[in-house]
């Protein structure tokens, strides 16, 4: 898969640092998978919560923090829409974010 974009991970883990190597995991997990659907990602990622419209939310940290994605399976890319505090996760819909 396509992350687009690691930058918004990585100016997020700048600013909180705690965030860092489990938020690298993720991407390098990310980076090699083939997803072709929601199902295959809560093989690994049986936390994870599927939303309408290929949106997977992810929890890192012990789900201290909050990672949206929209992922668009045929074309193998997976574009982060949000990370955050789950208190910050709580302000927005993800399903729109």
């Amino acid at each position: 898969m396509r992350v687009i974009a690691k930058r918004t991970l990585r100016d997020f883990w700048s600013n909180n640092p705690d965030s860092e190597q489990q938020l690298l995991a993720w991407y390098r997990e990310a980076t090699k998978a083939n997803w072709e659907s929601p199902n295959e990602i809560k093989t690994n990622y049986a936390s994870a919560s599927i939303l309408k419209n290929s949106r997977v939310v992810f929890n890192i940290c012990g789900n201290k923090y909050r990672l949206i994605t929209d992922i668009n399976f045929p074309r193998k890319w997976v574009f982060i829409r949000f990370i955050g505090t789950h208190k910050e996760y709580d302000k927005i819909d993800a399903n729109t974010i």
